[in-house]
């Protein structure tokens, strides 16, 4: 019997999978369970076509990420901070603040990407990271410096 997998299934294949299973596996097992469907023409040429728009969005946002990069990669970012008696400054640094900056740089990343270290904010002058998710399997480092204002 042919069925199309609709979730991944340990030792039988995976997601999207066009199998050639036992009636009595298919009928009393993967069917109730929502794990596939018949492997029917209609569903078999959906299921194509949703795979193959997904490969095209998919490749459209890599190359979209790309292009991030390299702007961001040209960038070099210089905060200047009011600094007070024994070096610290007045606030601090958040994601907020790294994509208010980008945006005026032209190139708007949404806060919820842009990762501080351990979560936090920055209070200190000097050299720091953040990390830029750009796309679910991209990640970008930007270094930027922290300096003090008079």
């Amino acid at each position: 019997m042919k069925i199309l997998l609709k979730k991944d299934v340990e030792n039988l294949g995976f997601q999207y999978d066009e199998l050639d299973v036992k009636p009595g596996y298919a009928r009393n097992y993967l069917i109730p369970k929502g794990y596939a469907v018949l492997a029917l023409p209609g569903i078999i040429k959906d299921t194509r076509e949703i795979l193959n728009q997904r490969s095209k969005k998919e490749n459209f946002l890599v190359e979209k990420s790309k292009k991030i990069e390299d702007e961001l990669r040209k960038l070099t970012i210089k905060i200047p901070v009011k600094v007070g008696k024994g070096g610290k400054f007045f606030g601090s640094i958040n994601n907020q603040k790294i994509m208010k900056i980008l945006k005026d740089k032209g190139i708007p990343i949404d806060k919820k990407f842009i990762r501080i270290p351990g979560n936090k904010v920055i209070k200190t002058i000097g050299k720091h990271q953040v990390s830029i998710r750009l796309h679910h399997k991209h990640d970008f480092t930007l270094n930027f410096e922290v300096l003090a204002s008079s």
